[in-house]
């Protein structure tokens, strides 16, 4: 068959990954057209597609203003707040859209989303990576073998290392709420999204607790300037100084985020005056830095998930309790582990995770692309979700964003209900 033909829309680091499926999966993959306003990001796309000149855009409106269908499907990593009105026009236009997450940080905008696929009949996948991934696969082949028992309890943390906190959440794009979103919906829709997966079955009830505790002015060190390169003599002493993050050479994610061109030069001068150099204390950043989510599943089965930003690795750990064996799980760039201890004889079984690739995610950036590629080909896999299943991650990040703030319970179907109805109002 013909490779699939589709336009990148965004070509930040997100939508670099995904072409780079197309770039070693050629004959499943052709990336046609690039929509991205800034310069540097956008011809460096070209270049890797060899993108013809009246296929690259400026951003995603002058690519649809157009009102063509100019390929089969479309990859959309524009940024969160972009998402709705930019995937609503791409539905109409009759477009296939693999949207990265989250769909939209505003809770009617998800609904009516869905909506829209449903309405138009398009295929609208949402970039839940990690149903790809190795690890999750076997984690959830060896939930759904029995060989736990009946699961009773479910212990995951999604824990960011410091630095990764700072950057993306503190300095970063994610940072504040007004312009982004909730951020245990940018961050954790894929741990609800995988748990929901695994489980296979709904949420109850919900409460959450969490806040933002360290990343303000008055925990700044004594004497800390506003800016990292401002002379700050808590430099040697501040895990979170800016010039050891970003200030080395070479095309490596975050330093690549800082400036494109690989120096310490270049990067010093960026961090001068853009948000990276910025003292963490002293930041325009309002989103939490830890969460707990506590949820009862419809089958007595009780979740905790808990969002932590002060890691010393970045990784996820989990613990899956059942009726016969106690499953403790890692899932980390640094190596994977899911060891099982049997509750009756007490052996410890080790269970290999087998490399698929090298892509991000675990192999989950590759997994999904394949998915969507054969999704559009007519033959789906077992992994991929409709736009309806993917919203439920995203109403029990706003769920717990209402309980965090109200400190109630939320009973899921009850705001289900009531957003729906809500959404159809607006």
């Amino acid at each position: 068959m013909s490779p699939i033909e589709t336009i990148i829309v965004g070509a930040g680091g997100r939508g670099n990954a995904y072409g780079r499926f197309a770039m070693e999966h050629p004959q499943e993959l052709s990336v046609v057209g690039v929509a991205e306003p800034d310069e540097v990001r956008r011809n460096r796309l070209v270049t890797h597609h060899d993108i013809a000149p009246d296929m690259i855009y400026d951003g995603w409106e002058s690519l649809l203003d157009s009102n063509e269908k100019l390929a089969q499907t479309i990859i959309n990593c524009t940024m969160d707040r972009t998402h709705y009105d930019s995937t609503i026009k791409m539905l109409d236009l009759g477009y296939d859209v693999l949207l990265e997450k989250p769909m939209s940080p505003v809770l009617h905008e998800n609904i009516k989303l869905v909506q829209k696929a449903e309405d138009t009949g398009r295929l609208l996948q949402v970039c839940h990576v990690l149903r790809y991934t190795p690890f999750w696969q076997t984690l959830r082949d060896v939930v759904h073998s029995g060989k736990l028992g009946r699961i009773i309890s479910v212990t995951h943390h999604e824990n960011l290392v410091y630095w990764h906190m700072a950057h993306s959440f503190v300095r970063g794009n994610w940072r504040n709420e007004e312009t982004s979103g909730p951020m245990l919906l940018s961050k954790c829709c894929h741990d609800f999204d995988i748990l929901l997966w695994i489980l296979q079955t709904q949420v109850v009830h919900l409460n959450s607790f969490g806040s933002l505790t360290h990343f303000k002015p008055e925990y700044a060190p004594e004497g800390a300037t506003m800016r990292c390169t401002d002379g700050c003599p808590a430099a040697e002493t501040c895990k979170y100084e800016a010039t050891k993050l970003y200030v080395i050479d070479g095309d490596g994610w975050p330093a690549n985020h800082i400036s494109y061109i690989p120096t310490k030069e270049a990067r010093m001068e960026a961090l001068k005056t853009g948000w990276y150099g910025r003292c963490v204390y002293h930041c325009d950043n309002d989103v939490v830095d830890h969460q707990t989510v506590n949820m009862e599943m419809d089958d007595g089965t009780t979740v905790t998930l808990t969002m932590n930003g002060q890691g010393e690795e970045e990784c996820r750990t989990m613990r899956w309790d059942g009726t016969d064996a106690t499953l403790f799980g890692k899932f980390s760039s640094k190596g994977n582990e899911i060891r099982i201890h049997h509750h009756l004889t007490g052996e410890i079984e080790d269970i290999p995770v087998i490399d698929r690739d090298s892509s991000g995610h675990g192999g989950g950036d590759f997994g999904i692309m394949r998915s969507f590629v054969n999704a559009i080909q007519g033959n789906p896999d077992d992994s991929i979700t409709t736009a309806r299943e993917s919203l439920e991650s995203h109403l029990l990040a706003f769920a717990a964003e209402e309980s965090r703030h109200n400190k109630t319970v939320i009973n899921m179907e009850e705001y289900r209900q009531r957003v729906e109805a809500e959404a159809r109002n607006m």
